[in-house]
């Protein structure tokens, strides 16, 4: 058993984190911004309470904002970052974007340093955001692995609520790599990279209106909105939430993984129109929401940049989902919210 911190406990990527700790019978406690969420997570592990306590991070960006929360005893032997948002719901880019990403990722590492010398290591959920250069577009004939990096700067951050979300992953992640080098911790980290997230939404933490952002499309679906045309796709590829979540604990749990990023992609491309015809052939109700004329090509776009996962199957031994389960199991996830 080891007893780890989890940050951002309530996010769509880290309840499903919390799953593969308890089953592999580790000590969360978890970080959440308000008590009714943890206690949401407690109440649906009912077999597993005596492992989960957790604490208050109102604001992860303020100064010291995970300072008592690094405390325990016994004390902390892993943290798991996974606290950053991910929205386009933007008024003010440095307040809800950049500050909470990059001193919420900093102050965490800080309070570990000062307070919590028994950890080794720091899983830190990073994004594709933080690979990819937006700038190329479909980027035709590249391929995309752990050595990229978005070259974007604080000065473009400002330039819309898309360009600030990858800007905020990317300097995350910088700072947590420049903070190992600088201050030589007795943690090593590790940095998970993936793209969209996909996959099955715990009923007890959301509701079919506040469901992440990423699974948005699908209830969009379900709920006839794109009856007369499918929105463009927003993406060419993906991964299952279960797969991200089973690759932070991986990471965390192997020694070989200190020190390294990981491209956390299926590695298929991914269109709506790919969705749609799933959700039809297995779910032949829903049959009357989407458009009967179907996209050309199947909605795939020529030429997409290609990416490499096997950093991520060969040290963490992933075995990644297919794209019909997924699906299948979001639509499973959000008929028994009442879809």
């Amino acid at each position: 058993m080891t007893r780890v911190l989890l940050t951002g406990a309530s996010g769509f990527i880290a309840t499903h984190i919390l799953d593969v700790l308890l089953s592999r019978g580790h000590s969360v406690r978890l970080t959440v911004r308000f008590a009714d969420k943890a206690e949401k997570l407690i109440s649906a592990h009912p077999e597993h309470a005596h492992l989960i306590d957790y604490t208050i991070v109102p604001d992860i960006a303020a100064p010291g904002a995970f300072d008592e929360a690094v405390k325990s005893s016994p004390p902390f032997e892993a943290v798991l970052h996974t606290a950053s948002p991910f929205h386009f719901n933007v008024k003010d880019t440095k307040k809800d974007l950049l500050d909470p990403a990059i001193q919420g990722t900093v102050g965490i590492l800080q309070a570990i340093k000062k307070y919590a010398p028994e950890v080794k290591r720091v899983v830190i959920t990073s994004s594709f955001a933080a690979i990819v250069d937006s700038a190329k577009g479909i980027a035709t004939g590249h391929c995309y692995t752990e050595k990229d990096w978005n070259p974007v700067t604080e000065e473009q951050a400002y330039n819309d609520a898309g360009t600030g979300y990858r800007a905020s992953k990317t300097l995350a992640e910088k700072a947590a790599w420049k903070f190992v080098e600088d201050e030589k911790p007795n943690f090593s980290i590790a940095a998970i990279n993936p793209p969209l997230v996909f996959g099955p939404v715990k009923k007890y933490m959301a509701d079919l209106d506040k469901i992440n952002t990423s699974n948005e499309k699908f209830r969009n679906m379900l709920r006839g909105e794109m009856k007369e045309k499918l929105a463009p796709s927003g993406g060419y590829v993906w991964v299952d939430v279960r797969d991200v979540a089973l690759a932070h604990v991986e990471a965390m749990e192997r020694e070989e993984a200190g020190g390294k990023r990981f491209f956390l992609v299926e590695g298929s491309y991914f269109s709506n129109q790919q969705i749609a015809d799933i959700i039809v052939k297995n779910f032949p109700e829903y049959k009357n929401l989407f458009p009967e004329q179907k996209e050309p090509n199947g909605g795939f776009t020529e030429g997409v940049y290609t990416v490499d996962n096997t950093v991520s199957r060969e040290v963490l031994g992933i075995k990644y989902h297919d794209f019909e389960t997924c699906v299948v199991d979001i639509v499973k996830s959000l008929k028994e919210m009442g879809m």
